[in-house]
């Protein structure tokens, strides 16, 4: 039984670091979060739920094998953020393909403007032709086209469905053409296009640069996971401690420091994109 004088020195040391920390973010102030992007469809959705349903599995296990309950937290929170944690390649060549088929699509409408083709007609005509990275994302706004959505809002849907700071530029200059039908629209998609390309190459050279890094983080944070899991399967005498009450709460400081450890190797291993401002917010 622990005494009621650990629990009061216990809660007096959260309710000062409480204050600590609300002193701290006073002081140095927030920033404003950005405009929430409306996405998310039912494939996300569905690997949402599943990543959900093998955490809450994880925990469970874990909660069985060990008899914490903050093991068990633990485990559930790192299986539900693990992809984040030890992925990110897969999401960056992604972004990488999406950005390269951005700028030969853009290059293909600007070809097809030249001919005296309206907006309307180009853009269906260069939708076969372009990248499978950004094809789905056309298609539906062709398909948006076809049902008399107005020109200037299936753009915007296009530019919440590619989600990227460069396909806003591009998206942006055909909304503005779509409205105020001004000429010069195949200078600027030459200028996006250029723009784009060199965007490109230097998140190819970033993410080289960045591959390294990550493939630290991962073996980092991999060991450091294995090597507790052992110690508490091979040896459970050395981690009886944590059975009491006193031993959770330690547990709980050190799995916090852990996994501060394990955001800031993911932060170093990742590239901090522009925000964009093409966006539309929840609720409206």
């Amino acid at each position: 039984m622990i005494p009621a004088s650990t629990l009061l020195v216990i809660a007096a040391g959260a309710v000062v670091g409480a204050g600590i920390l609300l002193l701290v973010v006073a002081i140095m102030g927030t920033t404003p979060a950005p405009p929430k992007v409306r996405r998310g469809g039912p494939s996300s959705m569905g690997r949402a739920r599943k990543r959900g349903l093998v955490a809450a599995a994880v925990g469970l296990v874990t909660l069985v094998v060990t008899q914490w309950p903050v093991a068990a937290v633990g485990a559930g929170a790192f299986a539900l953020a693990a992809p984040s944690l030890l992925g990110g390649a897969k999401a960056e060549k992604r972004q990488t393909a999406r950005l390269e088929g951005l700028a030969s699509w853009t290059e293909s409408l600007r070809d097809t403007i030249a001919g005296a083709v309206g907006l309307e007609q180009a853009i269906p005509a260069t939708v076969y032709a372009a990248s499978p990275a950004i094809q789905p994302q056309l298609r539906l706004l062709v398909d948006r086209l076809r049902v008399r959505v107005p020109l200037a809002v299936a753009l915007r849907g296009l530019a919440d469905d590619l989600d990227d700071p460069s396909a806003d530029l591009v998206v942006a200059a055909l909304v503005l053409n779509a409205k105020l039908r001004g000429p010069g629209l195949r200078q600027v998609l030459t200028s996006l296009s250029e723009a784009a390309r060199a965007e490109l190459e230097m998140r190819q050279r970033v993410t080289a640069g960045r591959s390294s890094t990550r493939r630290s983080a991962q073996i980092v944070t991999i060991f450091s996971l294995a090597v507790m899991a052992g110690i508490t399967l091979a040896n459970p005498d050395y981690v009886e401690p944590y059975d009491s009450a006193t031993g959770q709460v330690v547990l709980l400081v050190i799995g916090a420091l852990f996994a501060a450890g394990f955001w800031w190797m993911k932060r170093l291993s990742g590239v901090d994109m522009p925000a964009r401002f093409l966006v539309e917010e929840d609720g409206r």
